[in-house]
């Protein structure tokens, strides 16, 4: 929703078809079928990452190997953090992207339909080859898979990952350049750039970022795989190669994978607060263009990452400047958010939930990594398990519970189904327990000094990481009144209708689920901001926009 316009469907009852559920199985153009197909495969990776997650956590409960051997600790290691970041959280914010981007601008579709199921259908490829990797000896290098040890830690399971990586990065190029397009050629004719919602903005810089950035990574990786299967001295030291050249194609493309993780979510967060605050978004066009800032700056701050890698002071400088200066556009958006729920209706539903425990989280993620932006101290905590704890904060405090928030929000509209609150904020109550039980001790462990990616620690550090396996299991149990949810409501819940949540963007004015074509009449686009009015009833606003749906109606006859 935005405040410079919101956009309203002229709609009546008709007969257009919806999908089949057979449709969700084959290989298929539509828009909303890709969508859901990412959800649910992104989410059945989502629980195999966050297994691994669980089998770490019990060997980390003890300071000696006991549970797993150090071998395949490192196993887990590499394939939680890749298949967390490339199979779930990368893939979920391209099946927010899929599902509405066309209908939030009043497209039929995406440009590109074929490539779109092309690039879907490339992403569980890519994962079950990873997966597959554990019948030859998965990769144990890190998800970073830094040179030399990567040339040395078993040679088939880390050329499977690099091959998965290369499959799935492809997808996410492809997509990107269908959510480009689709947004600057497909909008309604009367949607400018500052008529569409802000989570268009947010995808458009996400793209952006996707482009620039993917093709260095998958340089790198082919680099690796020649240093791995043809003898070359890329990356080898042995042969005169230099591995930090790797580290710094590496994180030109994994640092603005960070923000290509929580950009999306920021578009999302920015959706739901609003709606749930029965406030218009303060801070429109800034949080537009703070997304687009974000895009710049995330392109000129990978060194932060090599401090300790030999980066000559000056560099470090400059590379710890940009990282702070980055802080500032994030820190627009947060202020925004902020100030749209400051003095709101608010409901505190599930979605509202999420996101408020979003803005918490995050801001905790935030904080530590302008510590971390400091040379000296990023020197000092520097392979600890602070970075974990402040990672972690970022991606699930941040990326995870604002995807919960837009998955919870945009459900009635996929399903036509009301989600079951009791169920709901129970998983948000555990998630949110689990999260702050499991990272929060990491931010003390690696202050003492306790090296992350081991399975060997002193025994001091036994009591904290105790209470992160706690932590951990109870973020366990908090996928199960998710997964009840999900299916309990996809077929007993409550009929959603059109627009249960008396929202204004352009998604709530067609049938949920939305028909094949997504709208039954041309959609008419409502120039003007729209103020909520914190002391009106929801239902005596939607008779409000009924009556300006029938006014416009007429006029444009």
């Amino acid at each position: 929703m935005t405040t410079s316009a919101q956009t309203i469907a002229h709609t009546k009852p008709s007969e257009h078809k919806q999908r089949k559920w057979q449709d969700y199985f084959t290989f298929n153009t539509d828009h909303k079928v890709i969508g859901i197909q990412y959800f649910v495969a992104s989410f059945l990776f989502f629980f195999i990452g966050g297994a691994f997650a669980e089998v770490m956590r019990t060997e980390l409960a003890t300071p000696d190997p006991d549970f797993v051997s150090p071998e395949f600790y490192n196993q887990l290691l590499t394939m939680h953090g890749t298949t967390m970041i490339f199979l779930w959280i990368v893939p979920a914010g391209a099946a927010f992207a899929n599902f509405l981007i066309p209908l939030m601008i009043g497209a039929e579709d995406m440009a590109f339909p074929r490539l779109n199921a092309v690039a879907f259908w490339m992403f569980p490829i890519g994962g079950i080859l990873l997966m597959s990797s554990f019948f030859v000896g998965a990769p144990q290098a890190g998800w970073t898979s830094y040179p030399p040890l990567s040339l040395v830690a078993g040679k088939w399971g880390e050329e499977i990952w690099i091959l998965s990586l290369l499959i799935a990065g492809t997808s996410s190029i492809l997509g990107a350049i269908n959510f480009l397009t689709t947004i600057l050629r497909m909008r309604m004719p009367d949607m400018d750039l500052h008529s569409m919602p802000l989570f268009c903005w947010a995808m458009m810089a996400t793209s952006i970022l996707i482009l620039l950035s993917t093709p260095v990574l998958a340089a790198a990786l082919i680099l690796l795989s020649f240093d791995l299967l043809a003898g070359t001295s890329f990356f080898n030291p042995t042969g005169g190669g230099d591995p930090v050249v790797y580290q710094h194609m590496f994180w030109f493309y994994s640092h603005p994978a960070v923000y290509i993780m929580i950009l999306p979510f920021f578009g999302v967060i920015s959706e739901i607060l609003p709606v749930h605050s029965r406030k218009p978004i303060f801070g429109y066009r800034a949080i537009a263009y703070s997304s687009l800032a974000i895009c710049f700056l995330g392109l000129i701050v990978w060194a932060h990452h090599m401090f300790t890698s030999g980066t000559p002071g000056w560099l470090r400088m400059f590379f710890m400047a940009a990282t702070m200066l980055i802080a500032v556009p994030t820190g627009i958006k947060v202020f925004s958010w902020c100030a749209t729920i400051w003095g709101g209706k608010l409901s505190l539903n599930t979605p509202m939930l999420f996101a408020i425990g979003f803005l918490s989280s995050f801001l905790i993620g935030g904080l530590t990594g302008v510590m971390v932006a400091s040379v000296p101290f990023d020197i000092h905590v520097h392979d600890t398990y602070f970075v974990v704890g402040h990672f972690h904060y970022v991606l699930f405090g941040g990326s995870a519970f604002s995807l919960f928030a837009g998955f919870y929000h945009w459900f009635p509209k996929m399903t036509g189904r009301m989600i079951n609150e009791t169920l709901g904020k129970l998983h948000f109550a555990l998630t949110f327990i689990g999260l702050n039980l499991t990272f929060m001790p990491m931010h003390e462990l690696g202050l003492l000094g306790m090296n992350r990616r081991v399975a060997l620690y002193d025994v001091s550090f036994q009591p904290l990481n105790v209470l992160s396996t706690v932590g951990a299991y109870v973020m366990a149990v908090s996928t199960l009144p998710f997964v009840i949810n999900v299916l309990w409501s996809l077929f007993k819940g409550e009929k959603a209708g059109r627009n249960p949540w008396h929202a204004l963007t352009l998604e709530w004015q067609t049938s949920s689920p939305p028909i094949i074509e997504n709208f039954e009449e041309e959609p008419i686009l409502w120039s003007g901001p729209y103020d909520y009015g914190i002391d009106t009833e929801a239902e005596e606003e939607e008779e409000t926009v009924a009556q300006i749906l029938a006014e416009v109606g007429s006029e444009s006859r």
